[in-house]
């Protein structure tokens, strides 16, 4: 740099600024639009805090940092001040982390550092910036996500899983069977004669139909149990824990709530049977359509039988 260079290019020293004038120092922290505030690392006491702090957690007086900043009768659980210095009680790196705060409820992103104040203590430094509207942003956007994603993996007329979501949870039940060792049966069915449904009262009739079985699937199954549609009049049950006798009663149990219920549509009252097949997991089963193509048989041998009734 040369002796001819504006005096606001010059690089300043670490001495120069600590012999800054205070006040001025002072003016430009209570302007910074973020809480600044320094504590006592063993007593807590706070012994500085900015404009901005003040305006939101008022005047600290000598007062701990939890009771100013939290509302607390004690010290927080969550206080960084461990990370913030080494085994030698040396200060290390800032840590950066969010945390929502207990007494506004608002979030913060922070920047903590031990630093030594000038009679020599070490005390926590710390710069709290207002991140509530990014975060409300970010959990507005992963509630949508998470939204979309139970859309793309729910029918839509019956509410149950859709073929998509029952493959992928199938493939993690049937792992978890053979990790264990434990049971797992499927059990599928299509409802009877619904073609003819559809033709003779129309498409409305048959959607209410859908949906009346879905709530009916869904007071039949368990919690851990997973039920989908993955066709026109086609269901399928994935039972962890359950051997093919106990699969053959829930769908026995199932088949008669189909057969005792109907639906009112327009001038109509419309009901339906449905024909049932069971399978258990085998040793020699090398994936979930192995299961599939067992009860698939068995439910049409159920078809043949006369349907309404249960095979497997």
């Amino acid at each position: 740099m040369q002796d001819g260079d504006p005096v606001f290019f010059r690089e300043t020293s670490d001495t120069d600024f600590r012999q800054t004038d205070p006040q001025a120092l002072l003016t430009i922290l209570d302007n910074v639009d973020a809480l600044i505030y320094v504590a006592d690392m063993d007593t807590h006491e706070m012994l500085f805090m900015n404009d901005y702090g003040r305006r939101v957690w008022g005047d600290p007086g000598a007062r701990k940092c939890w009771a100013v900043l939290q509302g607390r009768d004690g010290p927080c659980p969550f206080c960084t001040n461990p990370q913030l210095v080494d085994e030698q009680d040396q200060p290390t790196e800032p840590l950066v982390w969010e945390f929502r705060n207990e007494a506004n409820g608002r979030w913060y992103q922070c920047r903590d550092q031990a630093i030594r104040w000038p009679d020599g203590r070490l005390v926590r430094l710390e710069i709290a910036t207002d991140i509530t509207e990014r975060r409300e942003m970010e959990e507005a956007l992963r509630a949508e996500r998470e939204r979309a994603d139970a859309l793309a993996r729910e029918d839509e007329l019956t509410g149950l899983n859709n073929r998509r979501a029952f493959f992928e949870a199938a493939e993690k039940l049937l792992a978890r069977a053979r990790r264990s060792d434990q049971p797992l049966s499927l059990v599928q069915f299509d409802l009877d004669w619904f073609k003819q449904i559809n033709d003779e009262h129309g498409h409305e009739a048959g959607d209410r139909l859908l949906s009346h079985i879905g709530q009916l699937i869904g007071n039949c199954v368990r919690e851990g149990d997973v039920a989908a549609r993955i066709g026109g009049e086609e269901f399928v049950l994935l039972l962890p824990d359950t051997d093919q006798e106990e699969a053959r009663t829930l769908a026995n149990r199932l088949r008669q709530s189909l057969s005792g219920s109907s639906v009112a549509c327009r001038d109509a009252t419309v009901s339906v049977s449905a024909s049932f097949g069971v399978s258990s997991l085998i040793p020699a089963d090398d994936g979930i359509d192995d299961l599939m193509a067992r009860a698939d048989r068995a439910l049409y041998r159920a078809k043949r039988a006369g349907r309404d009734c249960v095979y497997g």
